[in-house]
């Protein structure tokens, strides 16, 4: 007499369910199963079922920290060329405020041109002192707390984004005991089931939930970092954009007040 096959509804359509699956010919398949009576045949057949579900539960672990990972390298990646971002704008933010010194400059020269007077007050004082002090260089750009102390947090991770590979993780947890059976009965001792197999599916389960814990914590700091960066740059930016507007139009009555002395 042969059982329908149970099916985790969770699992993905493409999970690899080699280890922990039952025969799929019934109890009378397997040699060793011949002296066995039919309770027998249907409780081993339950028990490969547990240590199957087993199997595919810790699977399903592993696959989530490996995403886990994933999303916190790309969030590195992105908070790392948000910074760099925020360095060009730092230094076009200073670059601008450099021209506007020199066209405060030129329009000085433009208005002494256009004054008699001026011209021969220039003439007998003679030229005046062209040096002037380098520009400043702008101070290297730096992150928000927030975000800092995150990058912080999350690169001291970095070596785990391998060794949560998919392919790595499988050669690690491949065969928790896929022929092994639950004796011991449903008894547990500090809370997992006597059966070393089944014991070892939970606790490595248990691990890997905290990992996933852990992993979500730093991935929301990450996140909130990343958004209190973006709103400092969006400041940035709009002061950029005002400084770009009020440079067009000194440069644009600069122009128009040159063609007039020509």
């Amino acid at each position: 007499m042969a059982y329908p096959k149970s099916r985790n509804p969770f699992a993905d359509d493409d999970e690899d369910e080699d280890s922990f699956r039952p025969t799929n010919k019934g109890f009378d398949s397997e040699g060793d199963d011949s002296g066995l009576s039919d309770a027998e045949r249907r409780q081993r057949y339950l028990q490969q079922e547990v240590m199957r579900t087993a199997q595919s539960a810790v699977d399903s672990s592993y696959r989530s920290i490996g995403l886990v990972y994933e999303s916190e390298k790309m969030g590195v990646e992105t908070a790392e060329e948000l910074m760099r971002q925020g360095e060009v704008l730092k230094r076009t933010d200073k670059m601008l405020d450099n021209m506007d010194e020199d066209l405060k400059t030129s329009q000085k020269h433009i208005n002494s041109i256009k004054s008699v007077w001026g011209g021969l007050v220039s003439y007998f004082k003679g030229k005046p002192d062209q040096t002037k002090p380098p520009p400043e260089e702008p101070k290297p750009y730096e992150a928000n707390d927030r975000l800092q102390n995150a990058l912080a947090t999350s690169r001291g991770h970095e070596d785990k984004y391998q060794a949560s590979h998919p392919n790595i993780r499988k050669l690690q947890t491949e065969g928790f005991g896929a022929t092994g059976s639950v004796d011991g009965g449903s008894s547990a001792q500090n809370g997992y089931p006597q059966n070393r197999h089944l014991r070892q599916a939970h606790q490595t389960l248990d691990n890997n939930l905290d990992e996933m814990a852990d992993g979500l914590s730093r991935l929301k700091k990450l996140g909130l970092g990343l958004q209190s960066e973006i709103d400092s740059q969006d400041d940035l930016i709009d002061s950029v954009g005002n400084k770009v507007d009020k440079m067009d139009t000194k440069v644009n009555n600069a122009n128009q007040q040159i063609k007039r002395l020509k």
